[in-house]
């Protein structure tokens, strides 16, 4: 199977740089997937989980990525989303944490405060932390 470039890239740090197989992402158009010699293509990617295939392994390694876009261009696929964590290091009492405390906030704000919509954007994050863990816990 050909590879391509992948790079994914949050406001923090370049999370991933290197060679690639296959992705699968979700989107705003629902999940797709990418293998080389892709055509061009650029779109939101929502809250969940990035599937990133290396080489002719079979087994997928999953991320937790937060809101961003994906860009398709030149064969090359680059990933900017807010936030980027490898399931393996995703510390479930920290994101049942976050979580209990986002939906505190909410529950505590107004609707139309901005801090309500920062608890939310809190807890989507909290929700595929969690999510992502568990999908791939489980797996194993």
């Amino acid at each position: 199977m050909n590879s391509y470039k992948l790079k994914i890239i949050t406001p923090e740090k370049t999370f991933f740089d290197g060679e690639v197989t296959q992705i699968v992402v979700r989107t705003s158009e629902g999940n797709a997937g990418f293998l080389a010699g892709h055509i061009d293509y650029v779109s939101n990617v929502v809250s969940g989980p990035l599937k990133v295939r290396v080489g002719e392994d079979k087994v997928y390694r999953t991320a937790a990525v937060s809101d961003g876009i994906i860009i398709v261009s030149g064969g090359d696929v680059t990933i900017l989303p807010e936030s980027a964590e490898w399931s393996d290091e995703i510390d479930l009492e920290r994101a049942e944490r976050a979580k209990n405390a986002a939906e505190e906030r909410i529950k505590a704000s107004k609707k139309s405060d901005s801090e309500f919509d920062m608890a939310q954007i809190k807890l989507k994050r909290a929700l595929t932390r969690i999510s992502v863990y568990n999908q791939t816990h489980t797996q194993q």
